[in-house]
Order: structure tokens, then sequence, then C-alpha cells
């Protein structure tokens, strides 16, 4: 044990990320759970006799998470500073067990079984936005987490599988929804079924994950960032000790310490330039327009003309893993900006790809191989390297803070985003009808993509290889 704590250990490490970022798989998981069971549950509702489902309610019942996410992500800040990491990620596990399980049987004491009702609709979107909440919190949590206890030159890469356990989440759960529907797929009453049943099989899979996400996060320590700003010296240094060694870990300790003197910061302190780039970050990660595409992949792919659109979306999946880990290995040798600006162009492209399509007479293959670029250059640069900026860009003692705010802007932008694609995605205009909805959409999208290069270019800085400690001094020096 005392050579343990001497040199320190990779596995340790690797451990305690490992958990964290099964919080990012329940992210992915749950947010695209939505894409499989959105038709069956819009069917289901339609038989309401007390309401209309219009598509406007279900435009918002396939987003309402999205309203748990932003209420998640503003407590972040105040549980993370109060309670802890952990603790606060333990709370999110508990949350997506809870929507999981609601999800599946939101008639749970209160309604009848299978009987679609007004009342039933605000009971499933309640436990959606419960499910939400601990996005939210997650989102925000996970890669805070990685980034505080990650050594400067392994953070990139370790919180960038925070991102690969997001898309493995969604992968994993495409091939779910895939394997439940074609389970039933030769049942003469398949359409009844999947009304009645499939979608809630779709929901409630993600209880295991969930479960085993709340019982792991009570074998990792607490963050030794957390622990210095706190008063528990002793605790922080052993979890130091163990991940670099002792003779580092009594660096590193000295580092916090001094950066953490003042723990009452203002939000603005460093001036407010550190948070206005934070949140545009966010900002930008959603208005560019990836999860309109996540969340509606099978909608969309049936609307191009191919065959089985879940199969599509799975093959997707796979693409997604496969860019996401061209971040991971290669984020700490090429440096965040270079990837955000070479991925921002390159979704512009396929974004365009897919705008021009819809007003070209091209195969089909053409608006599908484009949208599979716009989603892959997202994967190795907007969606792994944002939150890697979100974890490392703000000091040390306005961190909790500052993450909360930012993630909350990505989550508010997330609503707005998925709730206006299906609209805007539909608008008709004269002989072209619906072909404009698509072509709009995506010719916007496009554009988006190239001020977020610019934007990146002009103010974002590079952070590849500093410490923690060090953006401290950054934006101090900046703010003079």
């Amino acid at each position: 044990m005392a050579d343990y704590r001497q040199k320190g250990s990779a596995g340790y490490l690797f451990s305690i990320v490992l958990v964290a970022v099964i919080g990012g798989l329940l992210f992915g998981y749950d947010t695209a759970v939505i894409s499989g069971a959105e038709k069956g549950l819009q069917n289901f509702f339609q038989q309401a006799s007390d309401f209309t489902y219009t598509n406007g309610l279900h435009g918002f019942t396939t987003s309402s998470a999205l309203i748990g996410c932003v209420i998640g992500a503003l407590l972040s800040g105040i549980l993370a500073a109060r309670l802890g990491r952990k603790r606060s990620l333990f709370i999110a596990g508990i949350l997506f067990l809870l929507s999981a399980l609601g999800s599946y049987y939101p008639e749970f004491l209160f309604f009848q079984k299978g009987v679609a009702t007004r009342g039933l609709l605000f009971a499933f979107n309640g436990y959606r936005i419960l499910g939400g909440i601990g996005v939210g919190l997650a989102s925000a949590l996970c890669p805070m987490y990685i980034a505080e206890v990650a050594p400067a030159n392994k953070r990139g890469t370790l919180v960038s599988w925070n991102q690969f356990a997001i898309i493995f989440g969604q992968l994993v759960v495409y091939f779910v929804n895939y394997l439940i529907v074609q389970s039933h797929v030769n049942d003469p009453a398949v359409v009844e079924w999947t009304q009645q049943v499939g979608w809630r099989v779709m929901f409630v899979s993600e209880a295991v994950p969930a479960g085993l996400f709340a019982l792991l996060i009570l074998l990792v320590p607490e963050t030794p960032r957390y622990l210095a700003m706190n008063g528990q010296d002793e605790k922080a240094l052993t979890v130091l000790s163990n991940i670099n060694g002792e003779a580092k870990a009594r660096e590193i300790l000295a580092e916090i310490k001094a950066t953490a003197v003042e723990k009452t910061e203002k939000l603005f302190a460093y001036g407010p330039m550190v948070i206005f780039i934070g949140c545009m970050l966010s900002v930008f990660q959603q208005i560019i327009g990836i999860n309109a595409v996540l969340y509606f992949a099978p909608r969309i792919f049936e609307s191009m003309g191919m065959g089985n659109p879940m199969a599509q979306t799975v093959i997707m999946g796979v693409i997604n893993i496969t860019f996401t880990l061209v971040a991971v290995f290669t984020v700490e040798k090429l440096g965040r900006k270079p990837l955000l600006i070479t991925g921002s162009l390159g979704m512009a492209l396929g974004a365009l790809g897919v705008a021009l399509s819809n007003v070209t007479t091209l195969p089909a293959i053409v608006p599908v191989v484009s949208i599979m670029v716009y989603s892959a250059c997202f994967m190795f640069s907007w969606g792994p390297i944002c939150w890697v900026y979100i974890a490392e860009l703000f000091p040390n003692t306005i961190r909790s803070q500052a993450t909360a705010i930012a993630v909350a802007f990505q989550w508010i932008f997330n609503f707005i985003v998925s709730s206006t694609f299906v609209p805007m995605y539909s608008m008709k205009l004269g002989s072209m009808g619906e072909n404009f909805g698509h072509f709009f959409a995506y010719a916007l999208y496009g554009i988006i993509c190239i001020a977020a290069a610019l934007f990146v270019w002009r103010l974002v800085p590079e952070t590849k290889g500093k410490t923690l400690e060090d953006m401290t001094a950054l934006w101090r020096n900046r703010n003079k």
C-alpha cells in the first residue's frame, strides 16, 4: 500500500473515471431513448378521448426531459458546492432510476393502465422531467468530477471518454430499441403492441444501468479539489497520492490551496469574458442542430426514403462512436481549438449537402452520406471538446457555479432546437412543399456551423497542457 501511494496508480484513476463515465452513458441513453419510442408514444396518446394530442403536444412530450435538464444543470452548482460531486452524482443516479420506472408505468397509483388521458400525459412528462434533472446533474458533474481527479496531461483524454460514454449510451439505446421492435416484427398485432407496450419497454430498459451507476458511485472517492476547498486536506492528499504518487500529490495540493483561498469569490471575479465564452460554447454546441438529428433520426431517415430507418440509426450510432474515438486519441496531441474549428467546417459541409439535396435531384444516398458526415464531424469536435472546455475553462473558485450556468444554457438551447425542429422541418412553401422545410433547417444549421468556427478562432483560448490552477492565472491576467 505504501508503494501504491508513493508512485500512484493508473488503474485506480481508470476505475474511478470508469464509474463516472457511466453517468455519461446514462446521459446519452436517457436523451436518445425517445428516438425509438416517440412514434409509439404518439400513437398511444392519439387514442385519448378527453383531449386532442396535437403535433405541438408531441413536440413538447418528446422534449419535456430537457426542461428537467435545465433544472438539473442549474441545481448542479448548488449541490456540487454543498453536498460534493460524489453525493450529487448519487442523487442523479436515483433520479435516472425513478424516471425509467415511472416512464414505463406512468399510471402508477392514479390512472388506469393502458388508457390515454390528459392526466396520464402530465404524469408521463413529469417522470421524463425527473429523468431530465438527473441528466442535467450528470452533464455538469461527470466532466467536473473527471477533470478534478485527472492529471493535467490526461484530463482532455479522460473527459473526452465521458463524451464517448454519452455516444455509446445513445448507440446502446438505438440497438436496444431496434431489438425491441424486431422482437415483434412478425406479430400480426405489432402496431397495437408498439402502442401499448413497446415504448414502455424502451424506457424501462434504462433502469439497469441507472441502478448500477447509483451503487457504484458510492464506491468512488470525493474529488481532491472539493475536499481541499472544504478543509479536508488529508483526504485530498490521499486521493491525489493514489493517482499521482505522494510527491506530486503534495505539489498539486499546494497549487489547489493557493487558488482556493478565496472560496467565496463572485461569479464575475475573473471578468465577464470567461463566463461569456463558456456559455457560448454551450450555445453553439446546441444551435448547430445535432440533437435534432439524434432525437429524430428514424423519422429523418424515413423521410429520405431509406429502407429500415431504425437500422440506419444504428449505423449512424456506430459511425458516431468511431469518430468520438478520434477526439479521445487526438485531443492532447492536436489541442482543443483545431478539432473544434475543423469539426465546425465539416459539419457545415454536411448540413449544406443535406440542404441542397432537397432542392436538387440527387440520389437518396447523397443526403444520407451528408448527414452522416455532419454527425461524424460533431463527434470528434463539439461533442467531446465542448465538455472538455466546460470542465477545465473556469477557475477553481467559480467552477461549480460557472459550470452550472454554462450547462444550463446548453439545455435551454437544446430544448429550443429540439422543440422547433419538427415544425421547421415540416414547413411548406409553394411547389417545394415540405422540401422547403428540409432545405431551410439544414441550410440554417450549416450557416451556424460556420459562425461557430469563427467564434472559436477569434475568442476561445487553447487549454491543452494547462492545469486547472493555470486557468486562474490566465483569466486573472486577462481581466487586468
